[in-house]
């Protein structure tokens, strides 16, 4: 099935588009909330009830950007939501008039695979670990990130920061 079709069959409430829509977005989007998770368990809360708002408003979707797109965003709000509800981010300093400015090392040990440093971003404290996902692999600005978390956009920058000081302690060899 391709997307369109999926789609227009979410919206007609097929269950086997649905089930097309889970199969193949799922492993994907278990990635996603996996990042800003503690646990596997909590990640698949995320997922579940994200893949319930994409069924739920899968009829909003303008197919103006990619459907994979959209979906990422629900899983993302929705992990946001989860970590609100918990108050996880709440550990946090809040150093709203502070930057800090480390040494830039884009260079990031070449034989370090993905999954290891997932493993890494699973170690950082809950909001490092919220806004360097938001920031290094989502794509939002410092600004928007402090609209979603209802923080400061200089406490973002110093969050991402602080998370990229700590996994480049952690990286080893670099």
């Amino acid at each position: 099935m391709t997307d369109e079709e999926i789609v227009t069959g979410c919206i007609n409430k097929n269950p086997l588009a649905q089930k097309h829509l889970y199969d193949k977005f799922s492993r994907k989007m278990m990635g996603v909330c996996m990042r800003y998770s503690e646990n596997q368990e909590e990640a698949e809360d995320v997922l579940q009830n994200g893949f319930i708002t994409v069924f739920e408003n899968i009829a909003t979707f303008k197919s103006l950007g990619s459907f994979e797109g959209w979906i990422r965003k629900i899983m993302v709000n929705t992990a946001l939501t989860n970590i609100r509800k918990n108050k996880k981010f709440k550990q946090n300093t809040a150093l709203d008039n502070v930057e800090y400015m480390l040494p830039s090392t884009n260079h990031v040990a070449e034989n370090f695979a993905a999954n290891d440093l997932l493993k890494l971003i699973q170690t950082l404290p809950p909001g490092f670990k919220t806004v360097f996902n938001l920031y290094a692999i989502e794509g939002y600005s410092h600004k928007e990130i402090g609209e979603l978390l209802n923080i400061s956009e200089g406490t973002s920058k110093s969050q991402y920061s602080r998370a990229k000081a700590h996994l480049q302690k952690m990286i080893p060899n670099r």
